[in-house]
């Protein structure tokens, strides 16, 4: 348990810290509406759509958690150069995020989900992407965009998705530029680039990716020192959905519980677990504070239907 009156000195070190995120940038959609019939078609049930939102989703959803929480989002990821792409781009605007590193390659289109809700409930959801690993040309003008902005910034996140965007060049080369500018590095990968992950701050999997990639006849706690030895981590943190976390760092291992009041709906929670964790370890927490805070804060979202970024108040709620 963390006290009220040391979250409160850390999350009042939040404001103005400048976070670089770079990742796979989504516009989330959801239809949201009443079903009560069958459709005579095919078995499925008929959703009378009442209302349509987008938000900023994936990478940018966590620059939208960091900029909710009083931090300043530097935010770089791929868009198509198409109708979703610039409602992405409303909608950050909309939030105060730049928009100065969202690249436009032409030749995909801008990630979408969209996702179907009834009665509070996720009925279907429906992806349009396109997951190849970015061309020479595209990686270049990553390199280049994130060269350029990474002044005067206190962490780096690394979003992957598996979209293509962080691929084993890009990611070579960007922890490179961080090494070299001494600046702490988060990962909330995809099993595919595990390996080209190599000493990093942390490193956030979920369990399924986690033991997609370590033999599934380890107990969580030999298999995440071991991931650590492999990896060569400071800090690694496995969520685990109902179940919590597991927090490995300095030969110590935690296991913190959830701390979902209800559940409604867990999209979106990766994202605020990593935006929060590192704003807090930057803003003075150690890492068991850093996560138990995180923790608290996806519980809370996990409350909301949809995604939704977490809010200073909504973690006071938590948390005070």
């Amino acid at each position: 348990m963390i006290s009220s009156e040391r979250y409160e000195s850390i999350s009042n070190e939040f404001k103005g810290k400048r976070i670089f995120i770079l990742g796979d940038l989504m516009l989330d959609r959801y239809y949201y509406g009443q079903s009560s019939r069958m459709s005579p078609e095919a078995p499925v049930p008929v959703v009378d759509i009442q209302k349509i939102k987008e938000s900023p989703g994936g990478a940018s959803n966590v620059a939208l958690n960091l900029s909710s929480l009083g931090a300043h989002s530097v935010l770089c990821g791929l868009i198509g150069d198409d109708v979703d792409g610039e409602m992405l781009i409303n909608s950050l605007k909309s939030h105060n995020i730049s928009i100065e590193g969202l690249i436009k390659d032409p030749s995909r289109p801008t990630t979408v989900k969209s996702r179907i809700i009834s009665k509070d409930h996720q009925v279907l959801r429906m992806d349009l992407e396109n997951s190849e690993d970015t061309t020479p040309e595209i990686n270049s003008s990553v390199l280049d965009t994130v060269s350029n902005s990474l002044s005067n910034i206190d962490a780096i996140i690394l979003q992957d998705y598996n979209k293509g965007l962080l691929n084993e060049i890009t990611i070579k080369n960007i922890l490179s530029l961080a090494d070299e500018k001494d600046i702490p590095v988060y990962v909330d990968p995809k099993h595919r680039n595990f390996s080209s992950y190599q000493n990093v701050r942390m490193f956030k999997p979920n369990l399924s990716e986690f033991y997609s990639y370590m033999p599934q006849n380890q107990d969580i706690e030999s298999a995440g020192f071991s991931f650590i030895d492999e990896i060569k981590c400071d800090i690694l943190m496995v969520t685990r959905s109902a179940d919590g976390i597991s927090l490995f760092y300095n030969s110590e291992h935690h296991h913190i519980p959830t701390k979902a009041r209800s559940i409604h709906d867990v999209s979106g929670a990766g994202d605020t677990v990593i935006a929060v964790y590192c704003l807090s370890e930057i803003s003075g927490a150690n890492p068991l504070e850093s996560a138990l805070i995180a923790n608290h804060a996806a519980g809370r979202v996990c409350e909301k239907v949809g995604v939704v970024p977490i809010t200073l108040s909504l973690l006071d709620d938590i948390l005070n």
